[in-house]
């Protein structure tokens, strides 16, 4: 991922809270459109202009061809309050970020996150790369809003049960392990719905804790068709399991790696 400033200048009078108000309707609407990533974005106030500094997935990640309506509008809206569109400067590539897949046309996708990945949870499922999702056709109302929505509680549910210090844990685990579960259902309408729109196989990440033992974790069926999913070799070194008819992958308990 890449470090980017927006540089907003003024060409008129305005207030700081006005402008702060359009700025951040502007990042948040560039953040649901997956062209910047994360949940902070510091602004700082410098000689007359104002600077916000994001992550990108690549470097031309805030070309306008990505432009959803709702960043579209957002734009607009500085224009009213005095801001001129921002300029980008891009800082650098950060080193201890993700980077971004590069295939033209994948084969199949992943759902695919955890509390520490900070990138898309969309995953390419020839090098299992993420991929920005403007470059995926609006999964609904012009944006990827619903995904990094599910994204976001997926993350908060791994870090409740990865913490393991209150009664939350359990029902966490529940959550992302549970096919019967209120993210696994959101999670699974938006895998179908992403496979309609890309007209690629798309996998649903199933995660597994506990079990009695390795042996029998080898054993698990499909926990959604009871069919075989076992696979002869890991994908990717990490999902033991994939059902093509169910759109799921899974592990074997982290308990019994």
């Amino acid at each position: 991922m890449f470090v980017v400033d927006l540089i907003f200048d003024c060409y008129q009078d305005t207030t700081l809270e006005a402008a702060e108000k359009a700025i951040i309707s502007l990042v948040n609407a560039l953040r649901f459109n997956g062209q910047i990533i994360g949940e902070e974005f510091p602004t700082v106030l410098k000689d007359g202009y104002f600077i916000t500094r994001v992550m990108c997935p690549e470097q031309d990640s805030l070309h306008p061809l990505y432009h959803s309506p709702f960043v579209k509008k957002s734009l607009d809206k500085l224009n009213d309050i005095g801001l001129l569109q921002p300029k980008t400067k891009v800082i650098g590539q950060d080193i201890h970020a993700n980077g971004a897949d590069t295939c033209s046309e994948p084969n199949s996708y992943i759902l695919y996150t955890t509390y520490v990945h900070t990138c898309s949870p969309l995953y390419c499922g020839d090098d299992f790369m993420p991929i920005p999702l403007y470059k995926i056709p609006a999964i609904a109302n012009g944006d990827y809003k619903a995904l990094i929505k599910w994204q976001e509680d997926w993350q908060a549910c791994d870090q409740i049960q990865i913490n393991g210090a209150t009664r939350c844990e359990f029902a966490a685990i529940n959550e992302l392990a549970d096919i019967k579960s209120d993210l696994y259902r959101r999670g699974q309408t938006l895998r179908k719905r992403i496979e309609f729109l890309t007209k690629k196989p798309v996998y649903y990440y199933l995660y597994r804790v506990g079990g009695l033992d390795k042996a029998s974790e080898q054993q698990r069926q499909c926990p959604s068709c009871n069919g075989d999913w076992k696979l002869a070799e890991a994908w990717f070194g990490i999902f033991d399991f994939k059902c093509d008819k169910c759109g799921l992958v899974s592990n074997i308990s982290w308990d019994h790696q």
